[in-house]
């Protein structure tokens, strides 16, 4: 059996938080327009490890998710390429990882949060994930 993969989706808090999520347990994760982010959508698979990322005011990770329905069309949407998949909360960051301590650290430079900031839904390689831990424990 593969590895599960590791994503980092985007938020608007006051849309949908993180504690909306753990107030819920499981959330339907739709609403993906662009394209990349649609494609990347595809690609998750069950059991995939997400940080949970809250746009707008706050950019920063805040917490991790993972994947228990894997990706299928939105049914409820009129839009034929519209992707929704479930996910559940996992836990919530002891801290939350800013943007701005990212885009400070140079083993993040390339990564695509920092090189495409208005992707909603984005790969994230094992020694990013590993970092954003770190920080996130400080």
């Amino acid at each position: 059996m593969s590895k599960p993969g590791r994503w980092l989706f985007k938020q608007e808090p006051t849309c949908y938080s993180y504690a909306d999520l753990e107030r819920d347990g499981t959330t339907l994760w739709d609403g993906v327009t662009n394209n990349q982010a649609r494609l990347h959508l595809r690609n998750v698979k069950i059991g995939d490890q997400v940080l949970y990322y809250h746009t707008g005011k706050e950019k920063a990770v805040v917490g991790e998710m993972v994947v228990v329905e894997g990706p299928t069309r939105d049914t409820q949407s009129d839009d034929a390429k519209a992707v929704v998949l479930k996910v559940k909360a996992v836990r919530r960051l002891p801290a939350p990882v800013t943007l701005a301590e990212i885009k400070q650290t140079p083993a993040f430079a390339e990564w695509e949060l920092v090189k495409n900031s208005r992707l909603s839904v984005m790969p994230v390689s094992g020694e990013v994930w590993r970092l954003i831990e770190k920080m996130a424990a400080r």
